[in-house]
């Protein structure tokens, strides 16, 4: 049994996630967050549900004691103490393996018109929160791997492709769903992708821009 807990869970990319973690048979599920009303339909033998912010530290660190793998999918202006946070708890846990969700263009990686407009839409506090947040979890000593998707979309299919850090980003887009697959193909192999930051996007979008802008 591989126990996870899921930081978030009532994001639009974790529900993705959390469909896909219960796909395989031996996972068992923590879900954290703020309104567990927002959830989908779960079965409640292999999912435990948790009300609770990520800045209250004594009960993130309850939650993730024992736990094998911490997916975080956070949000937000104050997304830098929610990495403290997060680092905090999991190194008084002891539980080292993290996923953690940020986004494209925090290494200043988004090349060409693209990465021109990106900043455009993203800078003003959003771009500079969430490089900060990502370099909390790169000093960390925890077996991190971040995860930078495009611009999200929620159409109903799984296709992706990966960029390093250090490369730049490739593609506009890519769907939800297929970020909730790259979470569940990291958790089904913890050891992949330990201290990577991971570019996704969807193959053959190139452009100036995502499709529906």
């Amino acid at each position: 049994m591989t126990k996870i807990t899921v930081l978030g869970a009532g994001g639009r990319s974790a529900k993705h996630a959390i469909a896909a973690l219960l796909e395989e048979p031996a996972n068992e599920l923590t879900l954290y967050l703020r309104r567990p009303q927002s959830l989908p339909d779960v079965p409640s033998g292999r999912v435990q549900v948790v009300e609770g912010d990520v800045l209250d530290k004594d009960l993130l660190t309850r939650t993730v004691t024992g736990q094998d793998i911490v997916y975080a999918n956070l949000g937000g202006s104050d997304i830098e103490a929610q990495a403290r946070a997060v680092v905090a708890a999991l190194t008084a846990a002891g539980t080292r393996r993290l996923i953690w969700i940020s986004t494209l263009g925090i290494y200043d990686e988004v090349p060409g018109e693209y990465g021109k407009w990106n900043h455009q839409m993203l800078d003003g506090g959003y771009l500079q929160t969430y490089s900060a947040a990502a370099k909390v979890i790169e000093e960390s000593a925890l077996d991190y791997t971040i995860i930078r998707p495009a611009w999200l979309s929620d159409d109903d299919e799984v296709d992706y492709e990966l960029t390093q850090k250090g490369e730049p980003f490739q593609g506009t887009e890519v769907s939800r769903k297929s970020v909730g697959a790259l979470v569940a193909e990291l958790v089904k192999n913890p050891a992949d992708s330990i201290g990577a930051s991971l570019g996704v996007n969807k193959p053959g979008t190139d452009g100036d821009k995502p499709s529906w802008y």
